[in-house]
């Protein structure tokens, strides 16, 4: 499997099914978000689907348990290849996640956002380093049933010791010389998919490329 998931932060559905297009064949998947899903809902899910290439929504739910299993029930006709869940929801909610989801959606708990450092998680009562904090939360995710974690580059090969079977997909790359732009957690795709990423989301390095196809390639001959 391709693990280059390319991020599509764009409220166009037009935009992103031409770029979805562009990139199928170059990249594994097409991680879509909150920005995407608000101006577009379902509906605009299912047009960029069409160009073949694998969902991942990231939605990062986060709500009491029976809200949302009832959300990833509402999500099941998309069928997503992933969806993200807040592990700070706790064990119940993500137990009732992972058993509303269809059987082929790997369910990931956000850990950790790589936009936050150690002062960030004290600011929010989170004493633990990131990486303490990481650790916690993937204890929980697995211990809950989920199929992996989203975590930092930084805390991936940590992960993946504890959690030899776990779907660990890290968000926040950066390829040598490129923008870390807010990302504070940051490793380059080679090193990431060294400490064991199954999945490596990269947005802006190909998304604002001039050739986009050819940023991925790039991006994949380094792995």
């Amino acid at each position: 499997m391709n693990p280059v998931f390319v991020a599509i932060d764009t409220p166009d559905p037009q935009q992103a099914v031409d770029l979805a297009a562009s990139l199928r064949g170059t990249v594994g998947g097409v991680k879509l978000g909150l920005e995407f899903f608000a101006a577009n809902g379902p509906a605009g899910v299912a047009k960029v689907a069409a160009t073949g290439l694998p969902i991942f929504l990231d939605l990062k739910l986060h709500d009491i348990p029976n809200t949302v299993a009832s959300a990833m029930r509402a999500l099941a006709d998309l069928r997503p290849a992933i969806v993200t869940v807040h592990a700070a929801g706790g064990r119940a909610m993500l137990e009732q996640a992972k058993a509303a989801a269809p059987v082929e959606t790997k369910v990931v708990a956000v850990t950790v956002l790589t936009s936050l450092d150690a002062g960030d998680l004290d600011s929010i009562g989170v004493a633990a380093a990131p990486a303490e904090q990481v650790e916690r939360l993937a204890a929980l995710a697995r211990d809950s049933g989920l199929d992996g974690i989203v975590c930092s580059g930084a805390e991936v090969e940590a992960a993946h010791r504890a959690w030899p079977d776990g779907f660990f997909v890290v968000p926040g790359l950066r390829p040598s010389g490129s923008d870390s732009g807010d990302q504070k957690r940051v490793v380059t795709p080679r090193q990431a998919r060294a400490s064991g990423a199954s999945v490596l989301v990269i947005g802006r390095p190909i998304t604002k490329a001039e050739d986009p196809a050819q940023a991925a390639r790039d991006i994949a001959g380094t792995l």
